[in-house]
């Protein structure tokens, strides 16, 4: 059955799913079955057994269309040594850092702007070589701000 989680207590450890058959449906976390942990307004797809929900699984096809894994990945090899990458996850001091490193590194021979540059691409392969659960789970909700 496939539902919307309502409300998670990362406190208890425990909380309620709507299912798409309109019944609310209690979880606890030892149910959970994805990487990501449950957050509120994610989508999942779970068994019923008397109201309690279990094997829970995030619904990676709503994933797919919001995931930054994409889009990030694209910026840190095209503008990554501008730190256009860091700028669209939300990380703004580490943007602003791969910037005027990459701008004044050019009046120290370049060498650190290839720097920035071979970490942007560092970054690219990273990006891509991560599942889309992954990524969400290092770079968007833990906030990890370097590879």
């Amino acid at each position: 059955m496939k539902g919307k989680i309502l409300s998670f207590d990362s406190n208890t450890r425990n909380g309620v799913i709507s299912g798409d058959d309109g019944n609310r449906y209690t979880f606890e976390v030892g149910q959970w079955k994805s990487a990501v942990l449950p957050k509120a307004g994610s989508r999942v797809d779970f068994t019923n057994t008397g109201g309690v929900a279990e094997a829970i699984y995030a619904d990676t096809t709503t994933l797919v269309g919001n995931s930054k894994k994409i889009p990030a990945a694209l910026l840190a090899f095209f503008l990554g040594a501008f730190g256009a990458h860091k700028f669209y996850l939300g990380y703004t001091a580490q943007g602003v850092i791969m910037l005027l490193v990459f701008l004044f590194g050019w009046l120290l021979l370049g060498i650190p702007s290839m720097i920035i540059g071979i970490i942007a691409f560092i970054e690219f392969i990273i990006y891509l070589i991560k599942s889309e659960e992954d990524f969400e789970q290092t770079y968007v909700v833990g906030k990890k701000s370097w590879f």
